[in-house]
């Protein structure tokens, strides 16, 4: 019997790298998009001139996860006019090491049999079954791979080496539901990296949030601006002219955090950003705390601006705020605003 978690699965496709280099779309099951077509051979790297070879990346567009594998064609197999492929799973659920795995099989039987009726019964299986064997006497077990492991797999404290103190910037503009873009030349920097960011604000456990490999398109970028607050990963450096898409931009080459204009405001710092941001360097820097752990540090402090705040809603009536409310507590200005945009992001002001 399929369970909720196979069905999380929507398509399996496969594109293909020929010895004329030519890049086909050449199979798919059950069916795909014309618009998640082309999606996939864009992000797919066969399709790049050769630039930059990527084993795997994965995305999201339309409310898809996308997760693309991809593999060099090494002499001798059953595909002789096939120099390169990829395996392109499309699914409902953010899960990218769940999909790494099945899709390494996938590949693995397309290597051995030179035709996609092995890989779609196995498919099928996994569909079914929720398992499948690989030939090399393994299983896939759909059950491995729990959802809070995909949400905890990036490393927390890189970010925080990296950033220290300026973390605060990115966890405030996650509370806040503002929009982060995040570039990087190399998509499995910013893979690595984005992934990590929906974990400070943890007690929402919305990685929906998370784009992390747009293209400078119009139907992706039209994609992006449907979501109220995201974090989005870009490859082409020319994203940083682009002011209109983001209220907080990471250059992760250089380190640098920059709060754009229009946010400036809602995104002031005070002496409670100064306490989170030391609750969140001190915990990341400890080298017996593990990456959750530091999460689930970051998360109680969050936790309990989250009850003061309700408490404070609780007090008013229909349990909204008002900043008139708000005022009669003589909250430091940095605070009171925060607090109110907080109150906004987590549907608690009266509007």
């Amino acid at each position: 019997m399929a369970t909720t978690e196979t069905q999380l699965m929507l398509s399996v496709g496969l594109i293909e790298k020929d010895v004329n280099g030519d890049t086909l779309w050449v199979w798919c099951y059950p069916s795909v998009s014309a618009e998640l077509r082309q999606l996939l051979l864009r992000k797919c790297c066969l399709t790049q001139d050769g630039r930059d070879f990527h084993t795997f990346v994965f995305g999201q567009f339309s409310r898809t996860w996308y997760y693309i594998t991809t593999l060099e064609v090494q002499e001798p197999t059953a595909l002789n006019k096939v120099t390169h492929f990829s395996i392109a799973v499309t699914a409902k659920d953010f899960n990218p090491e769940k999909y790494a795995a099945l899709s390494r099989i996938l590949c693995r039987m397309y290597v051995k049999h030179g035709s996609p009726v092995k890989m779609m019964e196995a498919y099928i299986t996994v569909l079914t079954k929720g398992v499948c064997q690989n030939d090399e006497n393994g299983s896939f077990l759909i059950k491995d791979y729990d959802v809070r492991k995909a949400y905890l797999a990036g490393s927390i404290k890189d970010v925080v080496s990296q950033f220290g103190m300026e973390t605060i910037i990115l966890y405030t503009a996650l509370m806040l539901k503002k929009r982060i873009v995040v570039h990087h030349p190399r998509i499995e920097a910013l893979l690595e990296f984005t992934r990590v960011l929906p974990a400070l604000a943890w007690h929402r456990k919305d990685w929906s949030i998370l784009h992390p490999y747009v293209h400078l398109t119009a139907a992706e970028l039209d994609d992006l601006k449907k979501c109220p607050g995201y974090v989005a990963g870009f490859v082409d450096p020319e994203v940083s002219n682009r002011l209109e898409l983001f209220d907080v931009f990471v250059s992760l080459p250089d380190s640098v955090i920059t709060v754009s204009q229009g946010a400036k405001d809602a995104m002031a710092m005070g002496k409670l950003h100064k306490d989170v941001a030391q609750v969140i360097v001190q915990s990341a820097e400890d080298a017996e705390r593990s990456d959750s752990q530091v999460i689930k540090d970051i998360s109680i402090k969050t936790k309990e601006i989250l009850t003061n705040l309700f408490a404070l809603a609780d007090a008013c009536e229909d349990s909204k705020l008002t900043l008139e409310v708000l005022k009669q507590h003589h909250f430091p200005p940095a605070t009171e605003n925060f607090l109110f945009h907080l109150a906004a992001a987590e549907q608690l002001l009266r509007i």
